[in-house]
């Protein structure tokens, strides 16, 4: 083991605590929808942001459902490929592909927000980034949230302590102490086909995903950045840990992420086994 993987140590309760960030809690100051096809069903959907109360947080309500489901790591479906899933205790209540959304959410302040998905389960791609969320958030605006009796909320934010980290093959997550966030991501793709082959990306097409032949270079150029696909994992990797939020706190740590060929399992795992709802695996970065 290398000096820097004994540094190391497996994620606990005691890596992080939440701090208060000297801000009030915040909601929309109107509602707004958006309609698109889903990544993977392809279906047609519309999702609804709806200004909600503070300490409420961030949760879906799918059409057809009773039950809300809340945008906490709690809820995060372990076995979910190539997107984030998110299934109330257990139940039939479930919303998929929240990632985008989430990203857009935690990024810009929505700390809380009801929103109903109608037509699908799964939330709408739109152009494949979280541009066009961005657009309908800063059009609707955003408030300081109020409880029920009228009181405003201070927003808290988690923080890491000490170095933490998850590691699964020859990808990882990890996360170092910091005075501000942030990101450094690799990343490595696999094969459009094997998605295909598993019955996912029904909805993907050029206009909403970038895809790259080993002998023709990318299919559907110009990217908006040099790093875009480096770019997009840093954007799902937002909303996944948007997932450590609660009561409509902050869910990004502050702290610096270093993580490669990650995906959306790892970074959710890495968030259960913070938040101690896994044991660690003490052989990790060995």
């Amino acid at each position: 083991m290398t000096a820097a993987a004994r540094g190391l140590q497996s994620v606990s309760r005691a890596a992080f605590s939440w701090q208060p960030t000297g801000r009030a809690q915040q909601t929309l100051a109107a509602a707004v929808s958006r309609s698109g096809v889903g990544l993977h069903s392809g279906a047609r959907a519309t999702a609804t942001l709806l200004p909600t109360r503070a300490g409420e947080g961030r949760y879906f309500v799918v059409e057809g459902e009773e039950t809300r489901v809340a945008a906490e790591v709690g809820n995060a479906e372990t076995q979910s490929p190539l997107c984030t899933t998110l299934r109330s205790g257990g139940g039939a209540a479930r919303v998929r592909t929240v990632e985008h959304l989430l990203s857009a959410m935690e990024a810009l302040g929505v700390d809380n927000c009801r929103v109903e998905v109608s037509g699908s389960d799964e939330v709408p791609l739109l152009d494949g980034s979280a541009q066009e969320w961005v657009e309908a958030i800063r059009s609707a605006g955003l408030c300081v949230a109020e409880d029920i009796s009228g009181e405003k909320l201070e927003k808290m934010a988690p923080k890491i302590d000490e170095p933490v980290y998850l590691r699964k093959d020859d990808c990882f997550v990890s996360a170092f102490p910091s005075s501000q966030i942030h990101i450094t991501y690799g990343i490595d793709f696999p094969k459009v086909e094997k998605m295909r082959s598993a019955g996912l990306i029904k909805g993907g097409s050029l206009e909403s995903a970038m895809v790259c032949s080993m002998t023709r270079g990318w299919l559907n150029p110009p990217l908006r950045f040099e790093d875009e696909p480096c770019r997009h994992k840093v954007l799902d990797l937002i909303g996944d840990f948007s997932l450590l939020a609660q009561n409509g706190n902050q869910g990004f740590p502050i702290a610096h992420v270093v993580a490669y060929k990650a995906g959306h399992a790892l970074h959710t795992n890495f968030l259960r086994q913070l938040s101690g709802r896994i044991t660690a695996d003490q052989e990790k970065l060995a």
